[in-house]
């Protein structure tokens, strides 16, 4: 009797401590590669950047294959790691080829971009909130969501906040050159203009008794008079940018892509949970701080929540709730009516305590509660309740055959 209160109440406080997730942690054993090289062809991406980073990644211990695309200006690897590979042991790997890349890269030819390394593709978002404002510009909506990413990053359990659909700003400069060639400038003037005004130089540095004062030139654009006074020297004369070419500032044009909720453009933050996080209980500290956060937001602003996995996990835990009280009912009653109360509760407890020892299980060894464990229990309860249907099948039989006797 003691051991049966004892593995009830432990099985029940396990319950309750289990770290509740949507879906269970697996680690990805794959990462990508991606290098570009503009102007090249798809051969020469192959025979002079693909193929030694292919050999440099052969290296790693765990090497199980690297798939290659390549098209001009642009090479694409897929490395994936042996399935044995232990799980604390993919991390290691990951740095060991990123650093073989890093020491191959400088072998690349001249004008190769990377190789750019990304393993953290399969983070999967915990929640998204929708921030936006009409008529607000970009920018000054991307600063907004800087500050209230810094506020979201202090929450327990978050990983990481990613700002999604910004677009990225950039300086037009717009010319006709139908009024270059009157003007006797060619385009290539206005580029090499641009760039000799627009760069960071050491201009060394005096030492005095104190402090060692640096020297600054005055040169690169922090302003976008600046770039519209950037004088343009040709065919003898000095002209300003500004009296030949319009500049203004704007944004990626085609946008790589643009975000919207309910029809007007906005920007979304992603939440990522930590490993080995309640799921439950993030979910309630981000409600908390998101409705922190949108109280305190100017006028015109707004952060609204678009998902959340807290939601459906809560839906996946009341459901085995239920499902579990419905079978125990079933069996209980089964057993009571078929076998006598004494027998019938000793089997129908069997059921609650063998669930209060997968929970111990659970806890000890670090294993979610999610998704997938729910169905494995629901269908273990399933047959279960098949088996008291069956039982009561066959009591009635033998009442039957008692009675035609």
């Amino acid at each position: 009797l003691f051991f049966i209160i004892a593995i009830a109440i432990a099985g029940a406080v396990a319950f309750l401590k289990l770290v509740r997730a949507e879906d269970p942690a697996f680690t990805v054993k794959v990462l990508t590669v991606t290098t570009a090289w503009p102007g090249a062809t798809a051969q020469e991406m192959q025979d002079l950047v693909a193929e030694p980073l292919e050999k440099r990644l052969q290296e790693l211990q765990w090497y199980d294959r690297v798939e290659t695309m390549v098209r001009p200006g642009l090479a694409f690897m897929t490395l994936t790691l042996k399935d044995s590979t232990p799980p604390a042991a993919v991390q290691e790997q990951f740095y060991q080829a990123r650093k073989k890349l890093g020491d191959e890269a400088r072998n690349l030819p001249a004008g190769a971009m990377g190789p750019f390394v990304n393993d953290e593709y399969s983070d999967v978002s915990f929640a998204l909130y929708a921030l936006k404002a009409k008529g607000m510009p970009m920018r000054a909506l991307v600063r907004q969501a800087e500050t209230i990413r810094q506020q979201l990053l202090k929450v327990p359990g978050v990983k990481k906040i990613d700002i999604l659909g910004e677009r990225p700003e950039r300086i037009f400069v717009e010319f006709s050159y139908a009024r270059l060639v009157t003007l006797g400038v060619s385009a290539q003037d206005i580029f090499a203009a641009l760039q000799r005004q627009n760069a960071v130089t050491p201009a060394g540095s005096i030492d005095t008794e104190g402090p060692q004062v640096f020297i600054r030139l005055d040169g690169a654009y922090d302003d976008l008079q600046k770039i519209a006074d950037t004088p343009v020297a040709a065919g003898g004369r000095t002209l300003k940018l500004s009296d030949i070419a319009d500049v203004q500032r704007g944004y990626e044009d085609p946008a790589t892509f643009i975000i919207r909720h309910q029809g007007e453009p906005a920007l979304m933050l992603s939440a990522v949970m930590q490993d080995g996080w309640n799921g439950l209980d993030l979910g309630r500290a981000l409600e908390a701080e998101t409705a922190k956060i949108a109280g305190s937001l100017p006028l015109g602003l707004s952060l609204t929540k678009v998902t959340d996995q807290a939601v459906n996990i809560t839906e996946s835990v009341d459901e085995f709730m239920l499902k579990f009280a419905m079978a125990l009912g079933v069996v209980l009653l089964v057993s009571l009516l078929s076998l006598g109360w004494r027998v019938g509760i000793v089997v129908a407890a069997a059921v609650p305590l063998t669930l209060a020892v997968v929970f111990l299980i659970m806890l000890e060894t670090g294993r979610f509660f999610d998704r997938i464990t729910l169905g494995a229990l629901i269908l273990a309860l399933g047959l279960l309740v098949d088996d008291a249907i069956i039982a009561i099948e066959v009591m009635v039989v033998k009442m039957e055959e008692g009675m035609g006797r």
